[in-house]
């Protein structure tokens, strides 16, 4: 993740952007007024610019300045109202959404900046008599105070669509969509991830036997430096650093670990050409943070639709509609997971030679997460464990992975008994095994491989 995609996610710098698109604009046309000064009142021009006086443009800049600011306090207070009932609804982590939102951050940013255009605007007015007046002439920028009229209007078509812009996003399927489709995009960026060239086009095998055929010896540890989130991976710097000391970088952690001061996140092969220069450059391509991010981290966005599911079969809401949603969601995207072949844990450089050892996710695992988190929490709702079922065939019929059948399998079982074992009605316990033994028999067949 590179400097501008950070600063995209903080939620003062589209607003700050705007500030200082407003003080660029307020400047420029006070210089064209300046410079133009008594040339606009002929003609047609005189039709277009609305021309009150001092007096009259000072009373609309001021009118606009505090109706805007005021404005701009409603929708921050709406806004922090709105991130209070989504975390405590839907879970703390759904804050992120809102946070990053772009409706919302230029709304705000709307706001202030027209403030801060008319405030600029409001004080290059000048007549004689004024407090500090030296005599200068009588200057009022017609051109800007119609220009502050123009965004007056304009701000009251973003009020407008803030109102319907917050109502819809504080909908369940709109939240769900967000986190899905951070899900998506991470997964298509990532899989298959690449630092340096693959060697292989083939299935992953497992990590440890590509770091067996690979690495020498117990190499020189690299450690985190602060203790947070492993946010992202600057892919390209290590494979640089890399071929720059003839080393070979192995990766301990995946994005969306946590790890401590002393967490080792990197060995560096052989250990001797380890110094302080290259543990320097490893550690500026590792971003630690406070909180994670969707971006190098689908098992983030996986969590937080698995959390809205569980959330909603908790006894204080009792919605196991919204569960079955969050599941549908996570089945678009585990599906498409299993369904992508997982790249070779060792990257070369351009000549073949091995530089780095990154471990991709492990899907079988993700995948058996989330079921083992609905069916905990799900067991006496017979819609959502029918949807937990649908979810298993769905990523079984696309996945070509034997061993994440095998999971999906062994989970169906667990599935089964936990119905068996539950409250349920007699009649729905007969449907769920019913629908159990097509989903085995589905996982059974044999799929062949693509291309």
């Amino acid at each position: 993740m590179n400097t501008l995609q950070r600063l995209g996610m903080r939620f003062w710098f589209i607003p700050a952007l705007m500030c200082t698109a407003a003080f660029v604009l307020a400047h420029g046309l006070i210089a064209l007024d300046r410079s133009h000064a008594g040339a606009v009142a002929p003609g047609w021009t005189s039709l277009v610019l609305y021309r009150v006086g001092a007096s009259g443009s000072r009373d609309i800049l001021g009118a606009i300045a505090s109706s805007s600011l005021a404005v701009a306090g409603t929708t921050f207070s709406i806004t922090m109202a709105v991130l209070a009932l989504t975390s405590s609804s839907y879970g703390p982590r759904l804050v992120r959404n809102f946070m990053t939102d772009r409706g919302n951050q230029v709304v705000l940013g709307v706001y202030v900046s027209t403030f801060l255009y008319s405030l600029l605007v409001l004080r290059s007015i000048r007549v004689l008599g004024d407090p500090g007046d030296l005599g200068g002439d009588v200057f009022v920028p017609h051109l800007a105070v119609n220009a502050a009229v123009v965004l007056a209007v304009g701000n009251v078509a973003v009020l407008i669509y803030f109102i319907h812009h917050i109502s819809d996003s504080i909908q369940i399927s709109t939240l769900a969509r967000r986190v899905r489709t951070d899900l998506l995009d991470s997964i298509d960026r990532l899989y298959p991830a690449e630092v340096g060239h693959d060697p292989s086009h083939e299935q992953a095998g497992p990590t440890g036997d590509v770091r067996a055929g690979t690495l020498d010896g117990p190499g020189a540890p690299v450690t985190a430096g602060r203790s947070g989130y492993l946010q992202s991976v600057r892919d390209g710097a290590l494979m640089k650093a890399a071929i720059h000391a003839d080393v070979v970088l192995d990766l301990r952690l995946r994005p969306g670990q946590f790890v401590l001061e002393d967490t080792v996140t990197v060995t560096v092969h052989p250990a001797g050409r380890a110094d302080d220069r290259l543990t320097a450059t490893i550690r500026s391509a590792l971003q630690v943070a406070d909180t994670r991010s969707p971006h190098q981290d689908p098992e983030f966005s996986v969590q937080q639709l698995t959390e809205m599911a569980v959330r909603a079969l908790s006894p204080g809401t009792n919605d196991p509609y919204t569960a079955v949603n969050a599941l549908d969601d996570l089945s678009v995207a585990l599906s498409r997971l299993a369904g992508r072949t997982m790249p070779s844990a060792a990257r070369v450089d351009d000549g073949g030679t091995v530089r780095v050892v990154a471990p991709p996710v492990d899907v079988d695992e993700l995948v058996a997460s989330v079921l083992d988190s609905i069916r905990w929490y799900a067991t006496g709702h017979p819609s959502v464990m029918t949807a937990t079922l649908t979810l298993v065939r769905r990523v079984g019929a696309h996945t070509h992975s034997a061993s994440l059948r095998r999971v999906l399998a062994l989970h169906v079982d667990l599935l089964q008994q936990a119905v068996t074992s539950g409250t349920q009605q007699p009649a729905d316990k007969k449907r769920f095994a019913a629908l159990a033994d097509t989903v085995r028999d589905e996982l059974a067949a044999v799929v062949p491989p693509p291309g």
